[in-house]
C-alpha cells in the first residue's frame, strides 16, 4: 500500500496522504490537474498534425484507392490499441454520416477463439500473421496500433502482410520503435510523447479525420460503392 501512496503522491501531490486538505482545496487541485492533461492533450495533436499532415492525405489516398481496387481494411493492436483498432474498423463498416455507404474492414483483434487458439497452439506473435495467410489479399491494407512500436505480434503481421503484397500503415508512439525503422510499413504516424493516454487520444482523432477523408476521396464514386459497399 505504501507503493501505492507514493505513485499517487507523485501524480497528484495534493491528495498525498501526509498533505490534508479541505475538500475545497483537492477540488481545485483536481480542477488543475484537468486543465494540465488537457493542454498537453492539445499539445500533443497540434505538435502530431503540423508534421503529419501531409502523410495523412497520402493514407487517405492509399486507403482509397484499395477499395477502388476491390479491396478491404483489415486492422489490428493489442489492448486498449485493440480498441482502436475495433474502432477505426467499426467506423468503415458502419458510418454514422447520412449518405456515406458502409465498406469493408476487419478487425483482426476481435475473434477470441481464434487469438486464445493460435496464443496456446504456437505462440501470441501468430496470432495476427495466421489470419491474414487465411483471410488477406494484396488489394487489401493493413493499419496497425502499437503505442510503443514494439509489440511482437504487430511487428509479425506487419511482415507477413508485406510478403502477401499488402500495403501496411502503422500509428505508433515515443519514437515510433521497430514500426518506425521496418521497410514493410509504408507510412508511420507517430505520437512523439512518452504518455499512453495522449498517443490513444492523438491516434482517436487521425483515424476519425481519415476515415472522412476516404469517404471524401470516394465521394465521385458512388458507383462502385454502391456495387461493392452496402
Amino acid at each position: 500500500m505504501a507503493d501505492n501512496d507514493d505513485i499517487l503522491a507523485s501524480m497528484y501531490p495534493f491528495m498525498a496522504p501526509d498533505q490534508p486538505a479541505a475538500p475545497r482545496d483537492k477540488s481545485a487541485g483536481l480542477q488543475d490537474s484537468i486543465q494540465l492533461k488537457v493542454q498537453q492533450s492539445l499539445a500533443a495533436k497540434q505538435a502530431f498534425f503540423a508534421k503529419y499532415s501531409g502523410v495523412l492525405a497520402q493514407i487517405a489516398e492509399a486507403i482509397a484507392e484499395s477499395y477502388r481496387n476491390g479491396g478491404r481494411l483489415l486492422t489490428a493492436g493489442n489492448g486498449g490499441s485493440s480498441c482502436d483498432s475495433a474502432h477505426l474498423a467499426l467506423e468503415f463498416m458502419h458510418p454514422v454520416t447520412a449518405g456515406r455507404p458502409a465498406l469493408p474492414a476487419i478487425n483482426l483483434s476481435q475473434d477470441n477463439a481464434m487469438l486464445t487458439a493460435v496464443a496456446n497452439d504456437i505462440g501470441f506473435q501468430h496470432v495476427l500473421p495466421r489470419q491474414l495467410l487465411a483471410l488477406a489479399k494484396p488489394e487489401d491494407l493493413l493499419v496497425v496500433f502499437s503505442t510503443s512500436g514494439n509489440s511482437a505480434n504487430i511487428t509479425a503481421a506487419v511482415n507477413k502482410a508485406k510478403q502477401l503484397g499488402l500495403s501496411v500503415v502503422a500509428f505508433s508512439g515515443g519514437d515510433g520503435g521497430e514500426l518506425a525503422q521496418s521497410s514493410n510499413v509504408d507510412h508511420c504516424l507517430i505520437v512523439e510523447t512518452d504518455s499512453v493516454h495522449r498517443i490513444q487520444e492523438c491516434h482517436l482523432v487521425c483515424y476519425h479525420i481519415l476515415w472522412d477523408l476516404v469517404h471524401t476521396l470516394l465521394a465521385d464514386e458512388r458507383g462502385y460503392l454502391g456495387e461493392h459497399g452496402r
